[in-house]
C-alpha cells in the first residue's frame, strides 16, 4: 500500500464530506464470523444496539456537530460490499481453513446494507444513538458507528491546527509507535496483532501503524481485526466471537434454567460452526469465575481463552488454574490478552506467563490511538482533546428483552439496575463496589 502523508490528509479536511467510513469491509473479521452464525441460527431475532459514552466527561455532542455525524452515518448506510471485496472473503484462507464463508452468506452479504439509526442530542451534551432492525443487521453497525465517532472527535481537536503543527503532531506520534516497537522486538516468542479499529484516531492513522508493525515486527505480527486492511495489506484476519452472543442468548432465555446455560449454549453453536483456531472462548459476560465454575468439560478441548475485563495476570492465572484442574497442560493452549492492552502490560504478562502457556496480544487503543502529549499546541485546558475515550456499542435489548453485560470490572457491566441485580442473583457474582452503578 502507498504511504499517505496524514498530515497534509488531515489538513485537507475541507471537502463537503471527507467519508470516515468507505468500504463494509472496514470492521473487525468477528462480526463476519458472528454474523454468518446468527443468519443461519437465528435469522429472526430483532436486536437493538446503543452507543454508550463512558467517558462522561467528555461532552460528545458540544465536540462534534450532529449535521457532521448523521453525513457520516448515512454515507455509510449508502455502501455496499464490491465484487472485489466479495471474491476476497469467497476465495480467501482464514485460519487455514478455505471457504470460511459459505456461498449463500457471501450471496446475501452482495445486498446487505445497513439499518437507519436514531440520534438524538441529550441534556448532558451527549447523543443517544441506537440501531433497531434484524441482529444480522443491526450487529453490523458496532464498528463503523464507533470509528466514525472517533475519528470525528480527532479531527474536531485538529480542526485549527496549521499544517507544521499537524506534522509534528504526527511526527511525535510516529516516534512513540516505534519505541513501542523496538521494546516489542526484544520478546523473541511474541505473537501480535492489531485489534484497533474500534476507538482509532482515524483510518489513515491505523493503516499507518498497521504497516509499521508489519515492518518492524515481522512475522510476530500476525494480522489484523480489520477486514479491509487485512485484504489490502495481505495480512490474516484476525477474530473470532464477542460478548453480544451470550447477551442475546440471555435476553431470549425463557427461565432461570436457560439463563445459566446460555453462555455456554452459544459455544455449542460455534463449535458446530467453526473449529481449529477459532475455538476461542470468551468467559467474563457474566462474570469469569461463574462461567468456569460451571463450564463444560469439553470446554477444556478448545483452543483457548481470551480474558477479556479482569487483570490479564488475574485472568490468566484463573484460567490456568482451571485447565489443570481439567488435567490439560496450560504449555499446550493459548490465552489471548486484548483488554487495555500496552507496552508495558503487555511486557509484563510476557514475562510472567512465557513458558507456561502460549499467548497471543491483541493490541488495541493504545496502538490505534495515542496521541497523549503528541500535541504541539497543548495547553492546560485542551491537552487532553486527542485523549482516547472509554466509546462502545452494546447490544442492549433483544425481541424487546432488556441485554446485560456484567463483566468482571463493574464499570463495564451494562443494562438496567434491576436486571444487573437478576443476573448476578444467578450468575452468583461477587459482592463488590461499583455494582450500583448504571454505565
Amino acid at each position: 500500500m502507498a504511504v499517505t502523508d496524514i498530515a497534509t490528509r488531515t489538513y485537507n479536511h475541507n471537502f463537503r464530506l471527507d467519508p470516515i467510513v468507505r468500504s463494509l469491509l472496514d470492521t473487525d473479521f468477528y462480526k463476519l464470523l458472528m454474523v454468518q452464525m446468527i443468519r443461519h441460527l437465528h435469522p429472526d431475532v430483532l436486536a437493538t444496539f446503543s452507543v454508550i459514552n463512558r467517558t462522561k466527561s467528555v461532552r460528545l455532542a458540544d465536540i462534534i456537530d450532529e449535521g457532521e455525524l448523521r453525513a457520516q452515518l448515512d454515507h455509510a448506510r449508502g455502501l455496499r460490499f464490491t465484487n472485489k471485496e466479495l471474491i476476497w472473503l469467497a476465495g480467501n484462507s482464514f485460519y487455514g481453513q478455505t471457504r470460511m464463508f459459505s456461498p449463500d452468506f457471501i450471496s446475501w452479504l452482495r445486498g446487505f446494507q445497513l439499518p437507519d439509526y436514531d440520534l438524538r442530542r441529550t441534556d448532558d451534551g451527549q447523543y443517544e444513538l441506537h440501531f433497531d432492525g434484524p441482529w444480522t443487521h443491526t450487529s453490523l453497525w458496532e464498528i463503523p458507528a464507533l470509528a466514525i465517532i472517533n475519528e470525528l472527535k480527532s479531527r474536531a481537536a485538529m480542526r485549527d491546527k496549521g499544517r507544521f503543527a499537524l506534522d509534528i503532531l504526527y511526527a511525535r506520534a510516529k516516534a512513540r509507535l516505534w519505541e513501542k516497537v523496538e521494546r516489542l522486538r526484544q520478546l523473541p516468542d511474541l505473537v501480535i496483532s492489531d485489534f484497533g479499529t474500534r476507538r482509532r484516531h482515524g483510518f489513515l492513522w491505523q493503516r499507518w501503524c498497521v504497516e509499521a508493525l508489519k515492518e518492524g515486527l515481522g512475522n510476530r505480527f500476525i494480522g489484523t481485526s480489520n477486514v479491509l486492511l487485512a485484504m489490502d495489506a495481505d495480512l490474516e484476519a484476525i477474530g473470532t466471537n464477542a460478548h453480544e452472543l451470550p447477551m442475546v442468548a440471555a435476553a431470549l432465555a425463557r427461565n432461570d434454567a436457560e439463563l445459566r446455560h446460555a453462555p455456554y449454549q452459544v459455544l455449542e453453536d460455534w463449535q458446530q460452526h467453526y473449529g481449529g483456531n477459532l475455538l476461542i472462548a470468551l468467559p467474563d459476560a457474566f462474570g469469569t469465575a461463574s462461567f468456569l465454575a460451571h463450564a463444560p468439560d469439553w470446554l477444556a478441548d478448545w483452543t483457548g481463552f481470551r480474558p477479556d475485563s479482569m487483570p490479564p495476570i488475574e485472568g490468566g492465572e484463573q484460567i490456568i488454574r482451571w485447565w489443570q484442574e481439567k488435567g490439560r497442560d496450560p504449555r499446550e493452549k493459548l490465552l489471548i490478552f486484548s483488554d487495555g492492552m500496552d507496552i508495558d502490560s503487555i511486557e509484563k504478562c510476557y514475562h510472567h506467563f512465557h513458558g507456561r502457556v502460549r499467548m497471543s496480544f491483541g493490541w488495541g487503543t493504545n496502538l490505534t490511538n495515542d496521541f497523549r502529549g503528541c500535541d504541539p499546541d497543548a495547553g492546560a485546558d485542551n491537552e487532553d482533546a486527542l485523549a482516547p475515550i472509554s466509546l462502545v456499542c452494546k447490544v442492549t435489548s433483544a425481541n424487546g428483552r432488556p441485554a446485560v453485560k456484567l463483566s468482571d470490572n463493574p464499570a463495564k457491566a451494562t443494562g438496567k439496575p434491576e436486571e444487573i441485580a437478576r443476573y448476578r442473583q444467578i450468575f452468583g457474582a461477587p459482592e463488590g463496589e461499583g455494582w450500583s452503578v448504571r454505565v
